[in-house]
């Protein structure tokens, strides 16, 4: 998720409305998601563009895998315990994400890595970048597995362009489709790590539509608490509305990084 947030840099929000107060840089942005990241997301918001790229490879593995009991509780402080203590949980593996957690309510929590921003992002193999997700039902069957198709093809070729091809492909061949009408996430996790200049940026939730006109829900007009963001490779429209609170029912302040 860490790819979501890139456009979103250099804003300021609102602790009590969750309300964007102003633009402060108009150099490009990078998420995401997240990033998302991804990163924001993921896509998730990422690090400024360098002369020189800080990441310019994969590292090695172990450097992105966690101890199994810390991701678990990573990924539930995504979002709230009501919501997170009922979901199924998958954590990193050698060969991709598996599930360590069995479910109950039909959410699906877990730590997105690096290479949920975007293919050009500058931190996409920043093996220090942990975005916790927690996705409903409706992200977990569509959106969902295209982070884990990623993961998966990412861990056996070390190759973004790899990943890349084989993504589109799937797409053509509707082996993966465009996020399902409510999919949904939380990214509330005060814990977590979207890129090197945010840390864990600000509480928020993202919502996922397939390729839609951000103008026709009126995100980033002045005044208005939603944002989005273009995935041309996933072939969709990430919408981002920042919130109050993180997921253990603390403010949010300005000030945190």
């Amino acid at each position: 998720m860490n790819r979501i947030a890139r456009s979103l840099r250099g804003r300021r929000v609102d602790e009590d409305s969750g309300r964007a107060l102003g633009n402060q840089r108009s150099r490009p942005c990078r998420l995401a998601s997240f990033a998302l990241v991804i990163v924001l997301a993921a896509g998730w918001p990422a690090q400024a563009q360098d002369a020189k790229t800080p990441y310019p490879n994969m590292a090695p593995l172990d450097q992105y895998l966690m101890e199994r009991t810390a991701e678990i509780a990573l990924a539930r402080s995504a979002a709230p315990d009501s919501i997170s203590i009922d979901a199924e949980v998958m954590v990193l593996g050698q060969h991709g994400y598996e599930t360590a957690v069995k479910g109950k309510n039909g959410f699906v929590c877990m730590v997105e890595r690096s290479w949920a921003s975007p293919v050009d992002d500058s931190g996409f193999w920043n093996p220090k970048l942990r975005s916790p997700n927690c996705f409903n039902a409706t992200a977990a069957r569509s959106y969902l597995q295209l982070t884990i198709r990623k993961t998966k093809l990412i861990l056996a070729t070390r190759s973004k362009e790899q990943m890349v091809k084989d993504i589109k492909a799937a797409l053509d061949r509707k082996e993966l489709s465009p996020p399902e009408s409510g999919a949904m996430c939380y990214m509330m996790s005060k814990q977590g790590y979207l890129n090197d200049r945010d840390g864990h940026w600000h509480p928020h939730l993202m919502f996922y539509l397939p390729t839609t006109d951000p103008a026709a829900l009126g995100a980033g007009l002045p005044g208005a608490p939603l944002f989005a963001l273009q995935d041309d490779l996933g072939r969709m429209t990430v919408f981002l509305v920042p919130v109050a609170k993180w997921s253990d029912g603390t403010a949010w302040s300005k000030d945190e990084h």
